[in-house]
């Protein structure tokens, strides 16, 4: 009967132990250049620098957030390099979610914001095409569910064992 007990605590130790690997395998909510935000910079490499800070993941979020006479725009390649107006911006707050591999360019489209260096490439994953992708943030989640399922399978399995 004690081994009994001892093997269910172990159980539930492990399920509190996988139940807390679940919540930590959640995706990454980064608000574009911190603290300062989504605003005129210091200098034209402030965002290339923040970008180049971080390592944006699949299921990640990206926030733009700004006060004043702002926008954000996601522009092609072509656009983001001649600063030139997709056309379609929004106003704040605006979230990103990263659902795919590959460059995301964004720009501010009023005035000479974005020559003035008020704009960012957001890089989901690695850019060199030998490496493989990265796994989905929700990988982790799923291998944690799984574990979760059989040690609860064991637990349930022992506790009509040492009735």
């Amino acid at each position: 009967m004690a081994s009994c007990r001892a093997s269910m605590i172990a159980c539930l130790s492990l399920m509190v132990v996988m139940v807390g690997l679940m919540k930590g395998a959640t995706a990454a909510e980064y608000v574009v250049g911190d603290s300062l935000g989504w605003t005129l910079p210091p200098n034209t490499s402030f965002y290339s620098d923040w970008a180049a800070s971080k390592t944006f993941q699949l299921g990640d979020v990206v926030s733009f957030n700004w006060t004043g006479n702002h926008t954000m725009a996601e522009a092609t390649k072509e656009e983001y390099d001649n600063c030139s107006d997709p056309g379609i911006w929004s106003t704040t707050p605006v979230n990103v979610n990263l659902i795919s591999a590959g460059s995301r360019y964004f720009i501010c489209t009023v005035g000479d914001h974005c020559e003035q260096g008020q704009k960012v490439t957001i890089t989901v994953g690695s850019s060199s095409p030998t490496s493989a992708p990265p796994p989905p943030s929700g990988a982790h989640t799923t291998v944690a569910s799984l574990l979760l399922g059989l040690i609860s399978s064991t637990l349930v399995i022992s506790f009509f064992t040492c009735m």
